[in-house]
């Protein structure tokens, strides 16, 4: 039964361009969406013109799934790279909620790991320095991309630029690619040409002080 839903929820799969905006802050009557595949992350643009990342989104993960629920999008979503995704009406999850209570329960722990991570990642802007914030990151980016068959102990393909780790990260470019050649000189980590690659995970592991509980990869299951 699950499984019919999910197919039914995917039967709108569309493609969107790189570097426009998927969702705007601001926007109501949005559809929500299922990311198949490629990167996106969502944002906020302050009055300054600053931007501060909120969280990046990979395959499998639900877009634009708060705006729909609250009506207006408190943030903007857009694709970092080209990527393919399947657009779900209201009236979707709606007929899924009231259809197949168990999806309904992954949908509900899906927006509950989404709110962890960004405790987290507050915990993270406050009292982490920036050494451990970069750590910390790459090695939550390589467990949930791990969960989709993407990322290892190894280390995993990543699009992201030195911009993007800055404004999530609450660090300025220069300061991200100062950590990044430390990290690297220290026999840790390498972010090189699209690739971020685990020389020490266990060493990542210790100077992040990272404990991968929080993201709950035992949660319900549909099968």
């Amino acid at each position: 039964m699950e499984l019919a839903v999910l197919d039914r929820l995917h039967q709108r799969r569309r493609t969107f361009v790189q570097g426009i905006d998927l969702v705007h802050q601001g926007q109501s009557d949005q559809a929500a969406y299922v990311l198949a595949e490629g990167w996106v992350c969502s944002y906020k643009i302050q009055r300054d013109g600053s931007r501060q990342i909120v969280d990046f989104q990979i395959p499998g993960d639900f877009l634009g799934l708060r705006s729909v629920l609250l009506h207006t999008s408190d943030h903007s979503i857009v694709p970092i790279v080209e990527i393919e995704a399947a657009e779900i009406l209201v009236s979707d999850l709606l007929d899924a909620f009231a259809h197949t209570p168990r999806l309904a329960t992954a949908i509900l722990w899906a927006a509950s790991r989404d709110e962890a991570m960004v405790v987290e990642h507050l915990v993270g802007l406050g009292q982490r320095d920036a050494e451990a914030r970069v750590a910390h990151f790459f090695l939550e980016l390589a467990a949930r991309l791990a969960l989709v068959g993407l990322g290892s102990k190894a280390g995993f393909e990543c699009p992201l630029t030195q911009y993007h780790l800055a404004d999530s990260l609450g660090l300025s470019a220069v300061h991200v690619n100062r950590v990044l050649r430390r990290l690297r000189e220290e026999g840790l980590v390498t972010f090189r040409d699209g690739r971020v690659s685990f020389e020490n995970y266990d060493g990542l592991v210790t100077l992040a002080e990272f404990d991968p509980e929080y993201l709950n990869h035992t949660g319900p299951l549909l099968s």
